[in-house]
């Protein structure tokens, strides 16, 4: 689409490298009394990756949003990676999407093409998750946001949870990371267009198969890696599980160019941020490479899975998600104690 204009230039920060600090929200959410409610399975005692509220003995409904100011210029990638994003926190909390709505902010000058593009994109990957596109609400902002309120379906005794991770457990990452690092090195030329496709098709990519694989094997915690980084969400996962997490720094799968930029210097605003939020509960080792600390810390736009289940259900699991063709690489195992270990 030929517009002359470039949505990024519009954005101050982009995709999930735009969340607010998790340190500065943890402080906020310490004010907030948990609400009392027998039905409210998941709200924020602890927060999830969505809230849960029970319907009935088989069901509950998942309730997430999302949304984030541009992270590439094209308007169909931009509208199916946001809509991606706030889609797979339903996959991550085991549940299926049902209904969604769009979250919007657009400047008046953009052309009515553009703004088409991205709703037309989502509405595809709403469709692709089982879900529906049934409205939303715009408002008009010099900068440019999209995403979703998304609503879904779950058992309740099918959730799964941040804060179950268990010792004996393997740690399993369902999509290379880097996305952050690969969208800042092509911005700054380090990287072609070769290497932002290839960041591009995965963050486009729903987690929903990787879901369907997982489910029937009862992982004991999941949650999908975004904004945060691994190590940030690592942290939560540990810190909520009463666990210590073990990642092998020489196990983590990278984007194609993510590592090169790593090894250059470069780090995004987002880095600085995660690294607030974990850096005091992440024991490094003195051996580990310093781009292999930046890809951890990194923030991940519609990112994998990092799931931690049972050892002896690993070899299944890899077979299973080889059989789908899906990517799957086990990054590292749980074991008694707290934080985590990138060693």
């Amino acid at each position: 689409m030929a517009t002359g204009i470039k949505l990024t230039d519009l954005a101050a920060s982009g995709g999930c490298a735009a969340k607010y600090s998790a340190a500065r929200l943890e402080e906020l959410l310490k004010g907030f009394v948990p609400v009392e409610a027998e039905d409210l399975l998941v709200g924020l005692a602890p927060a999830d990756d969505a809230a849960v509220y029970r319907l009935d003995d088989e069901r509950a409904l998942i309730f997430t949003l999302d949304f984030f100011p541009p992270l590439v210029d094209d308007p169909s990638d931009y509208g199916a990676i946001a809509a991606t994003n706030a889609l797979n926190d339903v996959f991550a909390m085991g549940g299926t999407p049902l209904l969604a709505l769009s979250i919007a902010a657009f400047p008046e000058e953009l052309p009515v093409e553009m703004l088409g593009a991205i709703l037309a994109a989502a509405d595809v990957q709403v469709r692709a998750a089982g879900g529906l596109l049934a409205g939303g609400h715009t408002i008009r902002d010099r900068e440019p946001k999209y995403g979703l309120a998304v609503i879904g379906t779950v058992h309740p005794d099918g959730i799964w949870h941040k804060n179950g991770s268990r010792p004996g457990d393997a740690l399993f990452l369902t999509k290379p990371l880097g996305t952050g690092l690969v969208l800042e090195g092509h911005k700054q030329g380090r990287l072609g267009s070769d290497e932002l496709a290839g960041a591009v098709a995965a963050m486009r990519t729903l987690n929903r198969d990787a879901a369907e694989v997982l489910r029937p094997l009862l992982p004991n915690a999941a949650t999908d890696v975004t904004g945060f980084g691994l190590l940030g969400h690592a942290h939560e996962m540990a810190s909520r599980s009463g666990v210590r997490l073990l990642i092998d720094p020489e196990r983590l799968p990278a984007l194609e160019g993510a590592l090169e930029v790593a090894e250059e210097g470069i780090r995004t605003g987002g880095d600085r941020r995660n690294r607030e939020f974990a850096e005091a509960h992440v024991d490094v080792g003195a051996g580990v490479p310093a781009s292999s600390e930046l890809l951890a810390y990194d923030p991940q736009t519609a990112g994998g899975l990092l799931v931690s289940l049972p050892a002896d259900k690993g070899a299944t699991l890899q077979a299973h998600f080889d059989a789908r063709g899906l990517f799957l690489r086990r990054i590292g195992s749980v074991e008694d104690g707290a934080g985590v270990a990138l060693a």
